[in-house]
């Protein structure tokens, strides 16, 4: 169970390949060895993993690499970070699946890399996909902002959903990938003390949630509802006062109230219509989108430390990167556009 100390998902170790003994500390002041994640590069296993990695049962599945902290940063070997389902694998079957697999390795020429299986369920980001973004006639044009697709969308971090920034920009990972990350500040996803200031890389235990507690969805939705809902009490009450006026004995006075009526009746059907539609909405955003959960919209893949005066130009350097979940976002995306009104 300490095995992993430090990862956030803190995973049970199952068993692990490699020569480097791990020793259990014990005794009423043992400290364990904390541990954080680390991305593998240039290494020939991303070249073949296309192949060999269908040939893997598994419920999750990286290649990573794992430091100690307070260790110099020194980054371990490149490991196969598999995850089963928790008491589903012995350790002779564990011991004989790990060997197969660096056997198997070791015909694509891969001798360096370890096996470690972790008990690991996975679960996809519960919650519908986001919503196309709607015209400014759109009845909810005022509240579906934070559900649809547009820049700006609110977002927070799952561990710190009051700190509330905002998508800058939607990129590609390049290559054959067809992945698309989205762009905010690192001040939104980490805090700014003098222990955080260290750069992350592929933090895939760091979940990226779509807002904060302060600007929910069903919380938008709700104020719209009761804005409409008071402008159709407004004018319900207008086309009492007005509808004497047009029998009065003041001609222009009549004049004037008729085209007021008409204007106001007008309104009044626009808002009676507008209450229905926002009631559906509010319910479809209360059932699909009320819990945090449900708006879960992918995870934390880069940042580099906050830097200040960074050459040519000398610019603040204060980015984070976050990898997006393909199931929210592949039915409505059209790239970056933003709405920039009536010119």
């Amino acid at each position: 169970m300490w095995y992993y100390a430090g990862l956030a998902s803190c995973p049970k170790l199952v068993y692990r390949t490699g020569k480097k003994a791990w020793i259990k500390p014990t005794g009423p002041e043992a400290y364990r060895e904390l541990k954080e994640v680390r991305p593998v590069f240039g290494h020939k296993l991303n070249v073949v993993w296309p192949d060999l990695g269908s040939k893997v049962r598994w419920t999750s599945i990286d290649v990573a690499r794992f430091i100690i902290v307070g260790d110099g940063e020194v980054a371990g070997p490149p490991v196969l970070w598999i995850g089963v389902h928790p008491d589903t694998l012995e350790g002779e079957d564990a011991f004989n699946a790990a060997n197969d697999l660096l056997t198997h390795l070791a015909t694509f020429d891969i001798t360096d890399v370890e096996i470690e299986y972790r008990e690991s369920v996975y679960t996809r980001s519960a919650g519908p996909p986001l919503l196309r973004s709607v015209s400014n006639l759109n009845t909810t044009v005022d509240v579906c902002g934070p559900v649809t697709l547009a820049l700006g969308l609110p977002i927070a971090t799952a561990t710190r959903p009051d700190a509330q920034g905002t998508m800058a920009l939607y990129f590609t990972e390049g290559g054959d990938s067809t992945k698309v990350l989205g762009l905010t500040c690192r001040h939104v996803l980490f805090e700014t003390t003098t222990s955080s200031r260290a750069p992350v890389h592929f933090a895939r235990t760091s979940s990226l949630s779509e807002l904060g507690h302060s600007r929910s969805p069903s919380t938008r939705s709700r104020c719209g509802l009761d804005v409409t809902a008071s402008w159709l009490r407004f004018t319900r009450a207008r086309l009492r006062k007005l509808k004497p006026r047009t029998t009065g004995d003041d001609e222009n006075d009549v004049a004037k109230a008729k085209v007021e009526l008409e204007e106001t009746e007008g309104l009044f059907k626009k808002a009676n219509a507008a209450i229905e539609e926002l009631e559906k909405f509010y319910t479809t955003v209360v059932k699909e989108w009320g819990k945090p959960s449900q708006r879960t919209i992918g995870h934390i893949r880069s940042s580099p430390a906050i830097a200040l005066n960074v050459a040519p130009g000398g610019f603040a350097e204060d980015w984070g990167a976050f990898e997006l979940d393909e199931s929210k976002f592949a039915k409505a995306f059209k790239g970056d556009f933003l709405d920039l009104g009536a010119f």
